[in-house]
């Protein structure tokens, strides 16, 4: 008499990225400003790193807002509802099924 084979279990997606210290910093300054606006400068007056900056764009935690007319090579972007949920340590909603 033959066993069945176990089934493999469904596999559970993959964690979304989580935000580092520095990115998460940068994220949780937007939840206070209106519209969510990132800023360029940190606590210190340092620049933003672009890394960071980019980091969050590709992760989509932050999307660019409009062009800096002093400086347009500085991006001014604001939080996406990923990024919000990102900075709070939640995950975000999942859009709805249509």
């Amino acid at each position: 008499m033959s066993e069945d084979p176990i089934p493999p279990s469904p596999a559970k997606p993959p964690r979304p990225p989580s935000p580092t210290a520095n990115q998460r910093a940068w994220l949780q300054r937007g939840l206070t400003e209106p519209g969510g606006k990132l800023p360029l400068f940190d606590a210190k007056g340092r620049q933003i790193d672009h890394r960071t900056i980019q980091a969050c764009l590709d992760a989509g935690w932050a999307e660019p807002w409009f062009a800096n007319p002093l400086n347009p090579a500085m991006q001014i972007c604001r939080l996406t509802e990923k990024g919000r949920a990102a900075a709070e340590g939640r995950r975000a909603k999942a859009p709805p099924k249509t």
